[in-house]
């Protein structure tokens, strides 16, 4: 019973990432960690993604950032390659503490940095360098968000428009890593039956998630956004950590 409702705490806090509150996604695989092994946790939730991803497309079908779209998707793309290629060489810990460093960094320079940051414009070069590492990140462990927000937050977006812009990178990416999971077997074994209640769960989260993008101011919204990053990111980085501690000891 509680590995039941763990499942489903984990379905809708994706839900929720899906409808805008981007980076609460990432949390739900380190949740299941605490019950399942990582690898079969990120299998299990990835028709939840791929599900709500498509419900998040359709909400923000009107908002998002053309320019931006069209730098980070081929490159996410691109970092998902690059994971199926050498998942089964690279240790999940190493990565988990890259990633999370990553998050780390930027809400450290976000919130150290006096005075009123600049706003960014979307370039091509750090766009495919993100985009790349979020590609791999949200392959291995689902928790893309810290580099691909590194690239998106300095921009300052408005809100439903980075809400949008997320949705849909992450929907064509997800939708990506299924065949990828498949040939690489991580799809084996699955219940289905328990997937599409998960699924039902994820989706009631995505709506739930974009009537609160919705009503937050922007400023709230946006330091929502960071606070949640920033304590996937210290997850992240611990545990990685403690799982390369065995490894270098």
């Amino acid at each position: 019973m509680t590995d039941s409702i763990l499942l489903l705490i984990a379905a809708f806090v994706v839900g929720l990432s899906k409808g805008g509150l981007a980076s609460a996604a990432a949390i739900a695989v380190p949740m299941l960690a605490l019950m399942m092994s990582p690898v079969k946790a990120a299998a299990t939730l990835l028709p939840v993604y791929i599900v709500t991803d498509w419900i998040g497309v359709w909400l923000y079908r009107r908002d998002f950032s053309r320019r931006n779209l069209y730098i980070l998707t081929p490159s996410l793309l691109f970092g998902i390659a690059i994971a199926t290629i050498i998942t089964p060489y690279t240790p999940e810990a190493a990565l988990l503490v890259f990633t999370g460093s990553i998050g780390l960094w930027h809400c450290a320079r976000a919130w150290l940095k006096r005075g009123q940051q600049e706003k960014v414009e979307a370039k091509i070069l750090p766009g495919i360098f993100w985009g790349t590492l979020t590609g791999i990140a949200s392959f291995i462990t689902h928790s893309g968000a810290p580099p691909s927000q590194a690239y998106l937050l300095p921009q300052k977006l408005p809100k439903l428009q980075f809400a949008g812009t997320i949705a849909i990178a992450f929907a064509v990416g997800n939708l990506v890593k299924l065949p990828a999971y498949y040939a690489i077997g991580q799809l084996d074994g699955l219940n289905w039956k328990l997937i599409l209640a998960l699924a039902a769960t994820g989706i009631i989260g995505t709506l739930v998630g974009r009537y609160l993008t919705q009503i937050l101011p922007q400023a709230i919204y946006m330091r929502v956004i960071q606070i949640m990053l920033f304590a996937l990111s210290c997850i992240l980085f611990v545990r990685g950590l403690l799982e390369l501690m065995p490894l270098l000891g």
